[in-house]
């Protein structure tokens, strides 16, 4: 039963990031239209720097809440107050950096993009503490509210502000808007009446302080590359890297992720029982990589059709660099699915680990990349980056729930043969079809088609299935 309500908020947050993603993606086919690759690239800059401060400061409010056998109102006070805070520090750091990263990347109107970019993190920070009261609960139809709504307000903004002549401030506003937008939604599911307090404090402290400081490591990780290549390559280049770098996560930052967030409250109500929680991990991690492997792959093989399809001629240069960070974003569900249990026993600084060693690597690895083969060696350095850190994953899932590494690849190995078996039908099938000069639609539709057959039907032949029901669903493998 437990699993199926988690399936169930698994799927309501599914849907509600899909559908957000589907608007966001079209946004982004209008912007990209509109604007140019430079437009993007400066857009990108500001905006890394406004994310690595966001994220420095993330405070896990709701994580810190949701572990708790019982919350009451001086919680939420607690939880509301340090959202405060953290807003208030948002703003005085953005403030003191905005000049100084202006002027060291040589672009004035970084000023402004960075001190109206900061809103959006700023707002996000003030959403009703009582939301968590339906995570709690594995009740995630309000979060497809919300994100639906600030979605759709800052993607009609941000639409008629481009067509207006407004650039690069289109990009601007979506950003802000979305959270904006989904703070003042907040209170009207979650209605809660703001005090200050930090009554509570002793209860986030211990949970804050592992968290914050791997959350550091995790921005510095995240936006490593787009400052390396903001300081030695031109905006364009900049923006072609930012785009398809944004379009590789979508299936791990669209399906994955919000599909584990009631995960990890199902792994929290079993952490007493590490038996089950091992169980339950090795589950979750399989459904993870059954979704992502063959959309990373999927993605590379076709990131030529999408981009020109999609984008547009002008973005033909992202589709190389969209073909190898679609590849190097797949063992990340992994890293998630290994993410929400550490979180549910309580062991954040599995996390900060983690980050830290992915940094040392990534400070070496990328600058590398980029002396060696420019921009698209660092997409070859980060394909190269993600096998190493998967390595790490199953290391540390092997010490924190003493599953063996032996077990964990034979949990996984039918998928990966099942997307190898897709990767050479689909490249069989765009060898033979070269010739016939097909339209970009009906390629990509066939790849997709046969690619999916292929994923499917191997995994059909070797017994690992969906099996649904009244009030259950579950991944089987029957070895």
């Amino acid at each position: 039963m437990l699993a199926f309500q988690a399936m169930q908020g698994a799927g309501w947050l599914v849907f509600s990031r899909f559908v957000g993603r589907i608007i966001d993606f079209f946004t982004l086919l209008v912007l990209a239209r509109i604007l140019s690759p430079a437009d993007f690239g400066l857009a990108a800059l500001a905006t890394s720097l406004v994310v690595i401060i966001h994220t420095v400061l993330e405070i896990p409010v709701t994580q810190a809440l949701v572990r708790l056998p019982e919350i009451d109102k001086s919680h939420l006070d607690t939880a509301f107050t340090i959202g405060l805070i953290r807003s208030g520090l948002i703003a005085v750091i953005v403030v003191a950096a905005a000049w100084p990263f202006a002027f060291f990347n040589h672009e004035a109107m970084l000023m402004p993009l960075v001190a109206v970019l900061a809103l959006g993190p700023i707002s996000r920070g003030l959403l009703s503490p009582s939301m968590v009261q339906f995570a709690r609960e594995l009740g995630f139809r309000q979060t497809f509210i919300l994100e639906f709504s600030g979605k759709l307000c800052a993607s009609i903004i941000a639409t008629l502000i481009v067509l207006s002549g407004g650039g690069y401030w289109a990009i601007v506003a979506n950003f802000v808007i979305a959270s904006g937008a989904a703070s003042i939604v907040s209170y009207m599911l979650a209605p809660y009446r703001p005090a200050l307090s930090l009554t509570r404090l002793g209860d986030f402290v211990g949970f804050i302080g592992w968290f914050s400081s791997a959350q550091l490591i995790s921005a510095l990780n995240w936006q490593f590359d787009r400052f390396l290549i903001g300081s030695l390559a031109d905006r364009s280049t900049l923006g072609r890297y930012a785009v398809a770098s944004d379009v590789s996560v979508i299936p791990t930052q669209s399906i994955i992720g919000p599909a584990l967030q009631p995960v990890m409250a199902a792994f929290s109500l079993i952490s007493h029982d590490r038996v089950r929680t091992r169980s339950a991990f090795l589950k979750a991690a399989q459904f993870a990589m059954l979704i992502s492997l063959p959309l990373c792959v999927g993605m590379s093989l076709t990131a030529d059709l999408a981009t020109t399809l999609l984008l547009g001629q002008k973005w033909s240069g992202a589709a190389p660099l969209l073909s190898l960070l679609a590849l190097a974003v797949a063992p990340i569900a992994y890293f998630q699915t290994l993410y929400c249990v550490s979180l549910a026993l309580d062991r954040p600084k599995i996390f900060f680990r983690l980050n830290a060693v992915d940094l040392g690597f990534r400070l070496v690895l990328l600058p590398s990349g980029f002396y060696f083969g420019s921009i698209m060696g660092v997409g070859i350095a980060r394909i190269l980056l993600s096998s190493l850190m998967f390595a790490f994953y199953l290391g540390e899932t092997r010490s924190l729930l003493a599953i063996g590494i032996r077990r964990q690849l034979h949990n996984l190995w039918k998928l990966a043969l099942a997307s190898v078996v897709m990767a050479i039908s689909v490249l069989f099938l765009r060898e033979t079809l070269a010739a016939e000069q097909l339209h970009p639609v009906i390629e990509l539709a066939a790849a997709v088609g046969v690619g999916a057959a292929a994923y499917g039907g191997i995994l059909l032949l070797l017994g690992v299935r969906l099996i649904a029901g009244p009030g259950h669903l579950e991944l089987v493998d029957r070895s």
